[in-house]
């Protein structure tokens, strides 16, 4: 097993310098750069033209008088030597300074919704699998279709909307107004457990609505094989032939989902996050882009795709831990 984990970190080195360098290409792609895209609003802003001595002087401020190859290297070797993944453009602020809260509360709304999916999906995908076609069963399936088609940022409309109408509450943003500048302490962590259950529901809700599906499908086609046929001829007890054996095989496609689970959550709050007001990474990553802001959205790609790893990581080992099978097939290949 050990082995087996260290085998799965010793690659995930390379493969983060592969993604650096692929997520730089694909921010330098778009026609232009930060400094076509800063004089452009200037002049519909203001009318004014800049000189090309001020074009100039700007271009080697931002450092866009170097290749774009020459540009990677400066951040990814200040990356890897000194922690710094450069100078926003657009804000004119560190890149640590800007994403450091953001991250964190990011990353904690995606690890509660990913426990907030499963504690939901997972019950109710065994109990629609067992009691296939009953009553229940319907109302999940018409549930989760709802929550399928559904976009969550429509979802969050509504429930603001509801909220606002009918119970008189402001559900956007994650703290209230006194907290929101305020330092850590107890009483903010309380605040923000006290608001932030509404984007985890919202955000939560497709992803619930397809696990519930999966673990369904997954379920009723383990409950037909042979091996469950015959455990019941010999008198196992529903209950523990349920748990030992079918659930733990159905389970597996599950947990191989969790390494695109966490920047897929990532990515799919964006929208919420705007509409909710919530300083997450999203909105921050969307304004970067527009902007052409390389240095800043250039790091928080990597960051998610370091989310997708530590995913993919983690479902590795959760896999290794219920089927065996995967864990010798891994030390073997």
């Amino acid at each position: 097993m050990l082995f087996y984990i260290l085998r799965r970190l010793f690659l995930f080195i390379p493969l983060l310098l592969v993604i650096s360098v692929i997520s730089f290409i694909v921010i330098e792609l778009p026609p232009g750069d930060f400094l076509t895209t800063y004089i452009m609003s200037l002049q519909s802003a203001t009318g004014e033209l800049l000189r090309e001595d001020e074009i100039a002087q700007l271009t080697k401020l931002y450092g866009l008088n170097q290749p774009s190859y020459v540009r990677y290297f400066i951040w990814i070797r200040n990356i890897i030597l000194h922690g710094d993944f450069g100078r926003s453009l657009q804000w004119n602020k560190k890149v640590t300074e800007l994403i450091g809260e953001r991250v964190s509360l990011t990353i904690g709304i995606s690890i509660l919704t990913t426990l907030f999916t499963w504690i939901v999906a997972v019950p109710i995908g065994i109990y629609s699998a067992v009691h296939q076609y009953s009553v229940f069963d319907y109302i999940f399936t018409v549930i989760g279709f709802i929550g399928l088609a559904t976009p969550g940022f429509l979802l969050a409309l509504v429930v603001m909307w509801i909220a606002f109408s009918y119970l008189g509450l402001s559900v956007t943003g994650l703290f209230s107004p006194e907290f929101i500048q305020a330092p850590w302490s107890i009483a903010k962590l309380l605040d923000l457990l006290k608001h932030v259950w509404v984007p985890i529901i919202i955000i939560g809700m497709s992803g619930t609505a397809g696990l519930i599906r999966t673990m369904r499908a997954n379920l009723l086609d383990e409950l037909r094989k042979q091996y469950v046929i015959t455990a019941r001829a010999k008198g196992l007890p529903e209950r523990r032939l349920l748990f030992k054996y079918p659930v733990r095989m159905a389970i597996n496609p599950l947990i191989s989902t969790i390494g695109w689970t966490l920047p897929h959550i990532v990515s799919g709050e964006t929208l919420v996050s705007i509409v909710l007001n919530l300083p997450t990474v999203g909105p921050l990553f969307l304004r970067a882009v527009m902007s052409q802001d390389m240095y800043l959205a250039g790091s928080i790609v990597l960051i998610l795709s370091s989310l997708t790893i530590i995913g993919t990581l983690i479902s590795d080992i959760l896999l290794a831990w219920v089927d065996p099978r995967i864990r010798y097939g891994g030390v073997a290949g």
